[in-house]
């Protein structure tokens, strides 16, 4: 027990020693780290008032640059100013010289103008005077002329007067009559070689429309397939075109017969896509010539704007330019419409330039002359009047529209270009072979005939054919039956037989089918 005791005092006698020499080396190790500390921070001050200083120096040097450089721009803003101010002064000074010497300049013209004043009214006295001396020398004159001639000085200027007057007149006369018998001998003349020099000019070609047109073939072959069996074919081609097809012995070739050129190209054009595809039938005909007849509306606008491209006419309303590309499928008296309206326009505007007038207008009005004629329909009003209106309604110039109305004598000239038209329109028209007078009237017939068959309610389509020995009617199922169909066959030869005056006979035929379409989908 003793034993443990003394170990157990021993032991904590050892555990106090190595505590104290524990702190004790604690405490050394701590006065260490605190002598380096100090040291440390000592380093780090004596840096911080190092890089202060340096900071402070790099700052005094930086505001000393930049009050030298705003001293610098205030002394350039200051030399500015005072240029300004000097450059103001002097043009101040310069100013003040110029008026100082303008000041001078109106005194002494001033002055002029009162010496000038005074001499003019010296001088004005002067002439008073004479004036007065004047009227007296003369009041003393017309009495001692009157009482040597015995007359008043108001019965002798009566006796001057008159005989002067009766001078004068007998010298105009003779002036008047002079000039009036000069102008006859060389208006005439001049007039001729006017017109002489435009016609030499103008050269144009005679082209006189036919009432046929020949189709060729590559063979015989194809005849048969455009006659079709039992020619249902080639009566579905007549019937929807309103062109007769002649197809006879003539070698690669069939005819195509009908007064509308029109037609007659459609019919044309629509052959030539149907040969040229191979599928001819019935369905495919009227879907060609639908088509075909779509191609020419667009051909005939093509032309208007070629045409009046080709003259030089600008600005023109786009209806007047469908109008002008219609006249290529019109004939006047046998003339084509277009050629002759070209022709016109051509002529125009050379006889225009030989006079001085406007030739661009005289061109624009010669190519419009005749645009009356471009309707299918047929009306009452004269075909000038109605191609003035047209010419009215789409802004034409009243020149213009004057030379179109009044190129037939309907209404009054106003202008220098109307009979300008009217002459180059008869000059075209009189030329030998440019017009056949016979086939007009026989167009006109078969126009007449169409309008006829039209004027009955229900007629879709009628076509004048077989040179107007016949006239075929479709009429649409829909309205007419088949009783209402022979009934309106006879009344519509009753009414040619009536109203018209014609050679031999007209044989109506009136057609009239029933289709049911359905599109399988």
């Amino acid at each position: 027990m003793e034993h443990n005791a003394l170990l157990f005092i021993v032991g904590v006698i050892a555990l106090a020693l190595g505590f104290l020499i524990a702190k004790m080396l604690e405490r050394n190790n701590a006065s260490q780290i605190i002598k380096r500390a100090k040291k440390s921070a000592q380093g780090i001050l004596k840096e911080a008032k190092s890089e202060g200083e340096s900071i402070k120096k790099d700052k005094i040097l930086q505001a000393k640059e930049k009050f030298i450089e705003l001293k610098a721009e205030h002394e350039k803003v200051i030399l500015g100013r005072d240029k300004k101010m000097n450059d103001a002064e002097k043009r101040t000074r310069d100013k003040e010289s110029q008026v100082s010497g303008e000041l001078s300049r109106n005194k002494k013209l001033n002055q002029s103008l009162e010496d000038r004043i005074k001499d003019y009214d010296k001088r004005l006295e002067y002439v008073d005077k004479k004036k007065a001396e004047a009227e007296k020398m003369h009041q003393s004159t017309v009495q001692q002329l009157e009482v040597i001639s015995g007359l008043s000085a108001e019965e002798a200027k009566s006796q001057l007067v008159t005989t002067l007057k009766d001078q004068a007149k007998a010298d105009a006369m003779k002036h008047v009559q002079t000039s009036i018998e000069e102008a006859k001998m060389t208006a005439e003349q001049e007039a001729k070689k006017i017109i002489i020099n435009t016609i030499q000019r103008i050269g144009t070609e005679e082209a006189v429309e036919n009432c046929v047109s020949v189709f060729n073939l590559e063979s015989d072959d194809v005849k048969g397939r455009i006659i079709g069996r039992e020619g249902r074919n080639i009566r579905a081609i007549e019937a929807a075109t309103g062109v007769e097809i002649i197809v006879d012995d003539t070698p690669e070739a069939i005819i195509l017969s009908c007064f509308d050129s029109v037609r007659r190209e459609v019919a044309r054009l629509s052959l030539h896509k149907l040969v040229t595809d191979g599928r001819i039938h019935p369905a495919r005909i009227e879907e060609v010539v639908q088509k075909t007849t779509r191609q020419i509306e667009q051909e005939i606008v093509e032309v208007g704007k070629r045409t009046v491209i080709d003259l030089g006419i600008h600005g023109l309303h786009p209806e007047l330019i469908k109008a002008v590309g219609r006249m290529k499928y019109r004939s006047s008296y046998g003339q084509n419409l277009l050629q002759h309206s070209r022709e016109v326009a051509k002529l125009c505007s050379v006889m225009a330039a030989e006079l001085g007038v406007n030739a661009k207008l005289a061109r624009r009005a010669g190519l419009l002359h005749d645009i009356g004629k471009v309707p299918d329909t047929e009306t009452e009003t004269p075909h000038a009047i109605l191609g003035m209106q047209w010419a009215e309604k789409y802004g034409e110039k009243p020149d213009v529209c004057n030379a179109i109305g009044a190129h037939h004598d309907e209404i009054e000239m106003t202008s220098l270009l109307s009979p300008i038209v009217q002459v180059c329109d008869a000059i075209s028209g009189a030329r030998p072979g440019a017009r056949r007078q016979v086939l007009d009237s026989y167009i006109q017939r078969l126009k007449d005939l169409e309008e006829i068959a039209f004027g009955f309610q229900g007629v879709k389509k009628a076509y004048a054919i077989q040179a107007g020995r016949e006239l075929r009617v479709i009429v649409e199922s829909e309205k007419v039956n088949d009783d209402k169909a022979s009934s309106l066959s006879f009344e519509i030869s009753q009414k040619i037989q009536t109203d018209m005056t014609y050679p031999g006979q007209v044989k109506v035929t009136v057609i009239r089918e029933t289709r049911a379409v359905n599109i399988a989908k």
